[in-house]
C-alpha cells in the first residue's frame, strides 16, 4: 500500500501562485505515474495534471495548460504542482493520486490517494 501526503495548500489572492507537494511512501516509486485532481464544493472531482514515472510524459486539463506545471523528484519520492495565475473558481481540495501506468486523466485509473490539501483563491 502506498501512502500519499499532500502539502502546500493555503489561501492566495486571485492571480497568485502556490506550489503543492505530494510525498509517496510504502513502495518502490516506479514505474508509478502520479496525478493531481481537485474537488470544489458541490462538484465532482476533476483531473488537473499527471506525470509519468520518468517525468518525460505529462498531461494537463485544458483549463490549467500554460499556468500549472507538474514535476517530480524520484529521489525524494515527491511530485509537485506549481500553480500560477490562480483563479477564484479554482478553490478546491487538491488531491494527489498514484498508480502504475501512463499519464491518465481518469480518477478510476489511480489506486492510491492522499487526503487532500485545501486551496482557497480569494477574489
Amino acid at each position: 500500500q502506498v501512502q500519499l501526503v499532500e502539502s502546500g495548500g493555503g489561501l492566495v489572492q486571485a492571480g497568485g501562485s502556490l506550489r503543492l507537494s505530494c510525498v509517496a511512501s510504502g513502495r518502490t516509486f516506479g514505474p508509478y505515474a502520479m496525478g493531481w485532481f481537485r474537488q470544489a464544493p458541490g462538484k465532482k472531482r476533476e483531473f488537473v495534471a499527471a506525470i509519468s514515472w520518468s517525468g518525460g510524459g505529462t498531461n494537463y486539463a485544458d483549463s490549467v495548460k500554460g499556468r500549472f506545471t507538474i514535476s517530480r523528484d524520484n529521489a525524494k519520492n515527491t511530485v509537485f504542482l506549481q500553480m500560477n495565475s490562480l483563479k477564484p473558481g479554482e478553490t478546491a481540495v487538491y488531491y494527489c493520486a498514484g498508480g502504475v501506468g501512463g499519464v491518465r486523466s481518469s480518477e478510476y485509473e489511480y489506486n492510491d490517494w492522499g487526503q487532500g490539501t485545501q486551496v482557497t483563491v480569494s477574489s
